[in-house]
């Protein structure tokens, strides 16, 4: 008997874009700030494409070592009872059926799990919470969250309080922290299964683990963007690929 240590298999759910040449085509993808990360934790990403049905999903999930669920546009209102604000933009109904599929099945296989901005919401929502469909004009003593536009993907918007005894903070090597911020909705409900375990200064919450797991971890800001000018944020993938390591035994 013969143990192989190999690298985790990390599973990236992916977005649609339309190309701009002429005639335009459906292309799906993810951005390549995921994947390098993933790379440079040690692990070896897997896109994980739209389109396919639940049971798919399900074996895919079931050969993967670790997922992450990534950032992107707006969740269907109607899947956590929202209203369907003017803001809400960039809803793909089957990524949400993928992405939801995917959260969910993870977290009941008891994968590995990072889940970042657009995929933080995702898990919330998955385990039964609900969003601020626009946390500034919404909720209460807001701060203003949303810099896609107006600022550098990293550049470091405010700080977040993280609780001591998490697994962000272990990862992280801290209890605060310099954030990017690119997001206009957040967790408004928290789910059951959920614990708080970062907050920005206006109470909105910026981290999230899910109870009773061993490791499923999500962040309201963009950890793949700020590696090289905020180093010890490649911890959170490097907490993923580790949770996600496991030897292989060869009986040959």
């Amino acid at each position: 008997m013969t143990v192989i240590t190999r690298k985790p298999l990390i599973g990236c759910t992916t977005y649609r874009k339309i190309s701009d040449q002429t005639p335009p085509i459906d292309l799906l993808g993810l951005m390549p700030a995921y994947l390098d990360a993933i790379v440079a934790a040690g692990g070896v990403p897997v896109m994980i494409p739209l389109g396919l049905s639940a049971d798919d999903l399900r074996e895919i999930i079931q050969q993967m070592d670790g997922i992450l669920l990534p950032g992107g546009g707006d969740i269907k209102p109607s899947v956590y009872q929202g209203n369907g604000h003017p803001t809400v933009s960039g809803i793909d109904e089957d990524r949400d059926r993928v992405e939801l599929t995917v959260a969910r099945t993870a977290i009941s296989q008891q994968k590995p799990l990072l889940a970042i901005c657009r995929g933080m919401q995702v898990l919330n929502v998955a385990l039964g919470g609900t969003l601020w469909e626009d946390v500034e004009l919404l909720m209460p003593q807001a701060m203003h969250h949303e810099f896609v536009n107006t600022h550098p993907r990293n550049y470091l918007a405010h700080d977040v309080t993280i609780e001591p005894d998490s697994l962000l903070a272990r990862q992280l090597g801290g209890t605060e922290t310099a954030v990017n911020s690119l997001h206009h909705q957040g967790i408004r409900r928290l789910a059951d299964d959920l614990r708080a375990t970062a907050f920005a200064p206006d109470g909105l919450v910026e981290g999230v683990e899910v109870i009773d797991h061993p490791y499923a971890v999500g962040v309201q800001w963009h950890p793949e963007n700020i590696i090289h000018n905020a180093p010890h944020m490649l911890g959170l993938f490097r907490g993923l690929v580790e949770a996600a390591s496991q030897p292989v035994i060869s009986y040959q």
